[in-house]
């Protein structure tokens, strides 16, 4: 049974940062494509970014790149999301989703690529 947990959530200042956690177990977690999605109240999920089994990593929105970095640390079976300059818009639960079958030069931002969840993180950004 595959099991996702994020972690890391919390309130932050705008302008502050955090950095949220999903671990995985009851598979290989080397062989996971990991993706992140948020969704704020009164709108849809969506993807945020994913990060292949070769650590490449791909963001929805260029805006993205200078603010969240992606990462995994397979020995630790877990992924990181970076977020700076956190701002009211980034407020939302923040979800971590697996591949089982991931590749290693590409990754989706599409809900239905992936196989299990976890419960979500919320973070929520004010003064």
């Amino acid at each position: 049974q595959v099991q996702v947990v994020e972690s890391g959530g919390g309130l932050v200042q705008p302008g502050g940062s955090l950095r949220l956690s999903c671990t995985a177990s009851g598979t290989t977690f080397n062989d996971l494509s990991i993706g992140w999605f948020r969704q704020a109240p009164g709108k849809e999920r969506e993807g945020v970014s994913c990060i292949t089994t070769s650590h490449e990593t791909k963001y929805s929105e260029d805006w993205m790149k200078g603010r969240f970095i992606i990462s995994r640390d397979n020995a630790k079976n877990t992924s990181y999301l970076e977020m700076s300059s956190l701002s009211p818009e980034d407020a939302a639960t923040y979800y971590c989703a697996v591949e089982t079958y991931g590749s290693t030069w590409y990754c989706s931002l599409l809900e239905v690529e992936y196989d299990f969840w976890g419960q979500g993180t919320q973070v929520t950004v004010s003064s």
